[in-house]
């Protein structure tokens, strides 16, 4: 790992307001103005959990290459938990964070919540999509796939997630990573705060639309609430905003 990530000079490696500075300039930095793209391109875990997500992401390249730098070098660091994935569209990131899991997160679940038919009701006051939007996407499809690429640790949960986060959360136990892949207000809101009572300490919330030109309404649930109502302060800013959640005391 020390040979991978970037070894920054200048930048003490301590927590601050909660995050760790060096470890985000570690990620972003590296991935931005450094070699990790390099690193990354070349890396067969990387390959191979990719080749399960192509076609069925529209994540952009880097925040791919973030959650897979995540979940092989800084979650095994946390005490054991499960990936929660809220908007999961075709699979590709799920069944990408699955693959990784498998190998450096012995037992940790990755779990898909979703409708599976497309978004719902948005709000015209601050949401550029509106409801129906993503609708082409197919859960028995994405199913059989999982099934097909040996994924017995990821679980596609259907519905809204008021319906289903409130059940399930708390039956899955700790969470080490809120991947809050919505682009609007509401149900970044909602998934962000459904999911605090349950992330172990020092586990990642991972906005990845909430710097998004098109996706005002998830910039302004994550400025509402995890900045300002409380006090959070992002880890990294680029590809994507990502949070610590506090530790315990």
């Amino acid at each position: 790992m020390d040979d991978y990530l970037p070894a920054l000079t200048g930048i003490r490696n301590e927590l601050r307001g909660g995050r760790s500075v060096y470890e985000g300039y570690q990620r972003s930095w590296g991935l931005e103005f450094g070699e990790l793209k390099t690193h990354i391109l070349a890396d067969p875990d990387y390959r191979f959990a990719a080749a399960l997500a192509e076609g069925r992401s529209v994540l952009m390249l880097e925040r791919m290459m973030n959650l897979f730098l995540l979940v092989k070098f800084f979650l095994p660091r946390l005490p054991f938990g499960h990936i929660v994935e809220y908007g999961s569209f075709r699979g590709g990131s799920a069944m990408f964070m699955a693959a990784l899991a498998e190998r450096f997160l012995p037992g940790a679940q990755v779990y898909a919540l979703d409708t599976f038919a497309g978004m719902p009701e948005t709000d015209s006051a601050i949401d550029a999509h509106a409801a129906g939007d993503f609708a082409n996407t197919n859960m028995t499809e994405i199913q059989a796939m999982a099934d097909r690429s040996g994924l017995t640790n990821l679980h596609l949960v259907k519905g809204l997630f008021q319906e289903t986060a409130p059940t399930l959360l708390p039956q899955i136990g700790s969470i080490v990573l809120s991947h809050i892949d919505c682009d609007i207000y509401s149900a970044v809101k909602y998934s962000y705060d459904i999911s605090k009572p349950h992330m172990a300490p020092m586990g990642y919330f991972v906005f990845d639309d909430a710097t998004v030109s098109s996706c005002i309404g998830a910039t302004e649930a994550v400025e509402s609430f995890v900045i300002a109502r409380d006090g959070l302060l992002s880890e990294q800013i680029y590809p994507h905003f990502v949070f610590r959640h506090p530790a315990a005391g």
